[in-house]
């Protein structure tokens, strides 16, 4: 009696025992399934959310593969855009920008050394292309007229001023700066141009003067000098000296 007992006691415990586990068991499986469908939400958030642009443009690491496709077909329609919005005849990527090679074909001007082109083309007159007079005027007073005539076949230019040296100076007197011409004087075969010498200053201010009876006239870039005649007797100069530039007419030259 008591040995049935005790087996039926043992079958009972093992069929609690049974169950429980069976009911654990039942209880896991339905947890797993559970927290698939939680997983399959998040995942369908995800997706959801990941599918839109962020502020930042930047997709979301957790994202699965279809959210980087959509990803890529925005990039590849922002890149379609860009390509469509691009100039004609870009291959991609900026556009050249036109203003800097424009800037610089503009300040690259084309003939920026005309200056020197324009010198090169003058033809200085010289002591042996031209004859050399010097005449004391009674007006203004004190005053040599110097008159350079073209004895070439071909036109010249008196450039500047006469660098004129009377006697054995070792330099030669500057020139009036306000009597400088807007051109060069080009004299013609046979042409004349004209400077004045201020030789001394009619009220006696000057200084160091006295009686000169040699004078040597030098032209522009010409290494020789013309010996116009002074008259008789020399003429008087002082610390006063002073030229005009050449001017093409008689009256301009003696202004000064």
């Amino acid at each position: 009696m008591s040995v049935r007992t005790n087996r039926t006691r043992m079958l009972a415990a093992a069929a609690l025992t049974v169950a429980t586990l069976t009911l654990t068991a039942c209880n896991n499986g339905e947890g797993t399934r559970d927290e698939g469908a939680s997983t399959a939400s998040a995942f369908t958030a995800s997706t959801s959310s990941d599918s839109s642009p962020t502020a930042s443009g930047t997709p979301s690491p957790e994202a699965s593969g279809g959210t980087f496709k959509a990803a890529g077909q925005a990039k590849s329609g922002t890149s379609a855009h860009s390509a469509a919005s691009a100039p004609k005849g870009s291959t991609g990527g900026a556009a050249p920008t036109s203003g800097a090679a424009g800037s610089r074909r503009a300040t690259s001007v084309p003939g920026s050394t005309g200056s020197h082109s324009s010198e090169s083309v003058l033809n200085p007159c010289s002591s042996t292309s031209t004859r050399t007079t010097a005449t004391v005027v009674s007006r203004p007073l004190n005053h040599l007229l110097l008159t350079v005539t073209n004895t070439g076949s071909r036109n010249c230019d008196l450039i500047g001023y006469p660098a004129v040296r009377f006697e054995e100076a070792q330099s030669v007197p500057p020139a009036i700066e306000a009597s400088k011409p807007q051109a060069v004087v080009t004299l013609p075969p046979g042409g004349s141009g004209y400077a004045s010498v201020l030789l001394s200053a009619a009220d006696g201010s000057g200084s160091n003067g006295y009686t000169a009876n040699s004078l040597r006239v030098y032209f522009d870039r010409s290494p020789g000098a013309a010996h116009p005649s002074l008259p008789s007797g020399g003429v008087y100069i002082d610390s006063s000296l002073r030229v005009s530039y050449w001017q093409s007419d008689m009256a301009d030259a003696l202004a000064w």
